[in-house]
């Protein structure tokens, strides 16, 4: 019952209004998940289960804390533990930023940190992927979470991202995947209706739905592409303990 309301109002209702109303409707879930079962590295609350979430709702998905989902916690979990970024002075670009990770960021005293975005109230700078307005050799991090799929042209996007990385950094680039996963990326410029990109994008605002190809795909941009699942260093417990999908991975670049 739960899924099914909250794939429901995912697919019905505005982003910015489901922005506006989620705080106080999920502080108020939370209370009937307390417990310590699982926790959330980033806010570092506690329950016995994550609250499910998604438009095909996943179990054991959402911090009703922070909002965090699977991908974030398991982002954030990279960069403190295997990248060991909070302990060093970072220029950051974060794209389409996400609340939970951007309240971490700006406390930083290490970080240089902007938010950009073409249509986010949390962003602080307005801004076109396919024509970032920063300088060449700019930002030691670009994260740029589950966006390619929603710009017009993801390899001139990656180029941009390529652009404003200095020599020694790196970017974040994690996309979506649906089952049945094709072998090579579909994009049909075509399709436009709201309920065909929903039937073969898996979602309304996509324009295109990634395959297996998609490494070599991103390392037309020039890109050094790097494949980061969970395993490589988290333990089994530690992936079960912060609700992270097995499954999810980091796609990293840098020139």
């Amino acid at each position: 019952m739960i899924k099914s309301l909250v794939g429901f109002f995912l697919r019905k209702l505005p982003r910015t209004l489901l922005q506006r109303i989620s705080k106080p409707f999920f502080y108020i879930i939370s209370l009937f998940y307390r417990g310590n079962k699982v926790s959330c590295p980033i806010c570092r609350s506690q329950f016995s289960t994550f609250f499910p979430y998604g438009r095909e709702a996943r179990e054991n998905a959402l911090c009703t804390n922070c909002l965090s989902l699977e991908r974030h916690r398991f982002l954030y979990l990279y960069l403190r533990d295997f990248k060991k970024i909070f302990n060093k002075k970072m220029n950051i670009l974060h794209i389409a930023p996400e609340a939970c990770l951007t309240k971490k960021f700006k406390k930083d005293p290490n970080f240089q940190y902007v938010t950009a975005d073409l249509h986010s109230p949390l962003a602080d700078v307005k801004m076109d992927i396919h024509n970032i307005p920063f300088e060449d050799n700019h930002f030691d991090l670009v994260l740029c979470n589950h966006v390619l799929e929603h710009v017009e042209d993801d390899i001139l996007a990656l180029k941009e991202i390529k652009r404003v990385l200095k020599k020694n950094g790196f970017g974040i680039v994690m996309i979506p995947f649906y089952n049945p996963i094709p072998e090579t990326t579909f994009q049909d410029n075509s399709i436009v209706s709201s309920k065909d990109r929903e039937k073969y994008y898996g979602q309304s605002d996509h324009l295109r739905k990634y395959g297996n190809d998609f490494k070599i795909r991103f390392e037309s941009s020039g890109l050094h592409i790097d494949l980061i699942k969970p395993e490589k260093f988290l333990k089994t417990s530690e992936i079960i303990k912060h609700g992270i999908i097995k499954s999810d991975m980091i796609i990293s670049v840098s020139k």
